[in-house]
């Protein structure tokens, strides 16, 4: 909702001797300010953050190789929609891939119940298991580990 929007909305209440008249009512105050804040939010990121984090994309081996080639920071990421601990592990990746300097990565996706030989490729044999690349080699992987600092200590390799 737009905040002029927001700022024009009033109740219809009826008064005592049966008029129709507009009210601001604190609920009105609370949603302008809420859309206030929202709208100054993008205005004002604070220091560090980026307006958009890094992409999660399917793995496919030509964007791959062509990632790699660039020399940039990769990231893949074994997972399973299922998993509890992947779902952890991409809570964590995704704040801090909308910061500085982790938001040049590419993030790619190997999805752990189809893309069995893509994971045997890697090295991979479980889920939960992250691997990251920069200038064309790999700089570190873990494996089910959930700790923040874990995760971020890992994506510092490729910085």
């Amino acid at each position: 909702m737009a905040i002029r929007e927001a700022a024009t909305r009033f109740s219809l209440n009826r008064s005592r001797s049966g008029e129709t008249v507009e009210m601001f009512t604190r609920r009105h105050a609370i949603g302008f300010l809420a859309a206030a804040l929202v709208g100054l939010a993008g205005a004002f990121a604070g220091p560090g953050t980026v307006s958009e984090a890094a992409e999660r994309v399917p793995f496919d081996r030509a964007v791959f190789e062509a990632a790699l080639a660039g020399g940039g920071p990769i990231l893949i990421d074994v997972s399973a929609s299922w998993c509890p601990t992947c779902r952890r592990q991409g809570e964590i990746v995704d704040g801090l891939v909308s910061t500085e300097p982790y938001a040049d990565f590419t993030i790619f996706v190997v999805d752990y119940d189809t893309e069995k030989d893509v994971m045997r490729s890697f090295g991979a044999t479980q889920r939960s298991t992250l691997i990251v690349f920069r200038g064309g080699r790999e700089t570190g992987r873990i494996v089910g580990d959930t700790r923040p600092r874990a995760i971020e200590a890992l994506l510092g390799t490729a910085v």
